[in-house]
């Protein structure tokens, strides 16, 4: 098994992470390795100059670095410096837990995103892809406790994956590609905001 890097970032860290386009970038060099500012301008619709600036943002707060072993002075290649960003609002208080709420919003938003491209993108999808995709919710009767040890269960499910799985953003095996769990728990809420 490989080691998972983590970052467990302070809240001044969670604002500028925050950024739409800086968490779009981030989850770029994440999945899909190293990139210049140029690629992820491109790819992002934003000019060079402004993806610099955000990418030179996710450095100071070590989110990223710069990739020595690629490219020259002018065109400088970016890396993430961890796989997975750990924050936990219900612990954080005053500007830390107003960072955590902005950055679940942040995560919400681009996991709503992430869905849909995959809902637009799944005729596209070979077969066998198409079988092995879900979008399923499963709404239980539990206590807080019961909720927080099933949560445990299935994070540790998925993070003995992750550390048995090659690491993304490298070459992966023939017929290989990333696969996303988007991991949702939370109290059922009705429609109209009442109480159940």
């Amino acid at each position: 098994m490989r080691e998972i890097f983590q970052i467990v970032p302070d809240a001044r860290a969670l604002k500028a992470l925050t950024h739409p386009d800086r968490l779009k970038m981030l989850g770029i060099l994440r999945l899909e390795g190293p990139q210049t500012a140029t690629s992820l301008a491109a790819r992002l619709g934003l000019n060079s100059g402004a993806t610099s600036y955000h990418l030179r943002q996710l450095a100071q707060h070590g989110f990223i670095e710069i990739d020595e072993s690629r490219g020259n002075k002018r065109d400088k290649w970016w890396r993430a410096r961890h796989e997975s960003t750990v924050i936990a609002p219900a612990e954080a208080e005053g500007d830390a837990r107003d960072a955590s709420m902005a950055m679940m919003q942040a995560v919400v938003s681009h996991h709503a995103a992430a869905m849909q491209r995959a809902h637009d993108t799944f005729t596209d999808l070979p077969p066998e892809w198409q079988k092995a995709q879900t979008l399923s919710d499963f709404t239980i009767a539990l206590s807080a406790d019961a909720a927080r040890a099933l949560l445990d269960e299935l994070h540790a499910l998925l993070w003995k994956a992750k550390e048995e799985a090659p690491a993304l953003g490298e070459p992966l095996p023939q017929g290989w590609r990333p696969f996303t769990i988007h991991l949702h728990g939370f109290p059922y809420v009705p429609e109209d905001g009442g109480e159940t």
